[in-house]
């Protein structure tokens, strides 16, 4: 963990508790699919110094930006995914809390840093590893962008670890309940599917895997979704094929 020389007028503990209260009250006030937003939005207004936010993800090898406060902050976590080299993806992989106030003279990253610079404008960068619950595949990490120099000093540090602990498990509640409604959502097609291809036995006399070439050919021909013709199959009880050219057509 690599983080300044602490001071001595950071906040007492009573001070810490009730902002944490605070972040805590704020932050379960809003709805599950809005929390990576209510994050990000958090991390600009209590983290002094910092202009854009963003929450990176690693999961199954790929790093992805969940949710970011404006395209400085995807752009800074685009380019550190393409480099797989930068503050924000050595926060989640080497779970630290990273600082730099100078990106394009920073040794660490000379890739990154003089890029970010030159084509985003940021140059200075916070980094919080997030504890997330629930998938131990899932890794996260809140990253905090400043266009200014040394932007990011102690009590920034101190306000970043606050949100950050209680943005582990805002970030575990939101991608919960993302995965329920993608499961949802592959169930209910699943569900449709399975009704269209029903339908297509029964009119046409055709079994279930001649029923789902069917469909399978007409959603090649129109260029759509085999779900949106299962959906019209449904709909309509019919299905439009692509029809058979004249016999000695070339």
């Amino acid at each position: 963990m690599i983080l300044p020389r602490p001071r001595t007028d950071l906040p007492e503990l009573g001070e810490v508790a009730q902002a944490l209260t605070r972040l805590g009250e704020r932050l379960e006030a809003s709805p599950a699919d809005s929390l990576v937003d209510a994050v990000v939005r958090c991390a600009v207004e209590w983290v002094d110094g910092a202009r854009w936010a963003s929450v990176t993800v690693l999961q199954q090898g790929s790093f992805r930006t969940l949710g970011h406060t404006g395209p400085e902050a995807a752009a800074a976590d685009a380019l550190q995914y393409d480099l797989r080299s930068g503050p924000c993806v050595d926060a989640v992989l080497d779970e630290s809390v990273l600082v730099s106030g100078n990106l394009a003279h920073d040794g660490r990253w000379p890739g990154y840093g003089p890029r970010v610079v030159r084509e985003v404008g940021v140059t200075s960068v916070l980094s919080h590893r997030l504890r997330l619950i629930g998938d131990p595949e899932l890794i996260a990490s809140l990253n905090l962008y400043s266009d200014a120099p040394d932007a990011f000093d102690e009590h920034a540090v101190w306000a970043g670890t606050l949100l950050a602990t209680h943005a582990g498990l805002g970030i575990s509640v939101a991608v919960t309940h993302q995965r329920a409604a993608h499961l949802e959502t592959a169930l209910r097609t699943n569900r449709e599917i399975g009704t269209a291809i029903g339908i297509l036995m029964a009119r046409h006399r055709v079994t279930r895997e001649q029923a789902q070439e069917l469909l399978r050919l007409a959603s090649q021909d129109t260029n759509r979704k085999m779900s949106e013709i299962a959906a019209e199959v449904v709909r309509t009880g019919e299905l439009s094929l692509p029809r058979r050219p004249p016999s000695g057509s070339s």
